[in-house]
């Protein structure tokens, strides 16, 4: 499988506000956010790996090996016309949570929020990234990508993680698969990405698949 390792150049300190459930707050020190954005990146390590196979649309099924299902309304919904998926997986490492929990041991209580969210912006990037390759390499093959979708978002149940988990060999990157089905290092993205062909219509990202009502990130 093919594995990413770009290191990212900015962590946006305007994500890491709003993930740290500040987007309403007036007057914080937009500087503060910004030092904390610039230690986070040398704390990262950022690997990303994936996996194209082919997707059988009638019976919901991933042709890697094993088979892997897909269930739940939401996700196959997602996934109709789909010629092939790309199953990734993408972490920024251990180092950073690390940091996280030390600072709040230590009183760092803002510093350890701030610093945790610029890490999910990180991983978030990270994914933004690698998807970017995967829709270059799909390109090639005349398929387009759609946005990418975890296990956990809306129907598709978080048990799924664990068969999911194996088909995106993301033990090769450091990833390791808690027993309630947590992604360890935490700032780690497990999803699918469905392909199809150019001609088709766009499907475009919307919030209201997710049953997330809570998400920081829903717009």
């Amino acid at each position: 499988m093919p594995i990413y390792n770009a290191p990212l150049k900015k962590i946006d300190s305007a994500e890491t506000r709003r993930y740290a459930g500040m987007r309403n707050t007036a007057d914080f020190d937009d500087q503060m956010i910004e030092d904390i954005c610039q230690d986070a990146l040398l704390l990262l390590d950022v690997k990303g790996i994936w996996q194209i196979y082919d997707y059988d649309c009638e019976k919901n099924l991933v042709l890697s090996e094993p088979n892997f299902e897909v269930k739940g309304e939401s996700i196959i919904k997602h996934l109709t016309g789909c010629d092939k998926v790309a199953c990734v997986a993408v972490t920024v490492g251990e180092r950073i949570e690390h940091e996280v929990t030390d600072e709040f041991k230590k009183g760092g209580y803002v510093m350890s929020m701030l610093l945790d969210a610029a890490a999910t912006t990180a991983v978030e990037h990270a994914a933004d990234e690698l998807e970017k390759v995967i829709a270059q390499d799909a390109a090639k093959q005349g398929l387009k990508k759609i946005w990418r979708y975890s296990p956990g978002y809306g129907d598709w149940s978080l048990t799924e993680q664990k068969n999911f988990f194996q088909i995106t060999d993301a033990k090769q990157i450091g990833m390791r698969l808690s027993p309630m089905m947590m992604l360890m290092p935490r700032k780690s993205i497990t999803a699918i990405i469905g392909l199809k062909s150019e001609g088709s219509a766009d499907k475009k990202h919307n919030c209201e698949t997710c049953g997330k009502e809570d998400c920081l990130a829903r717009s």
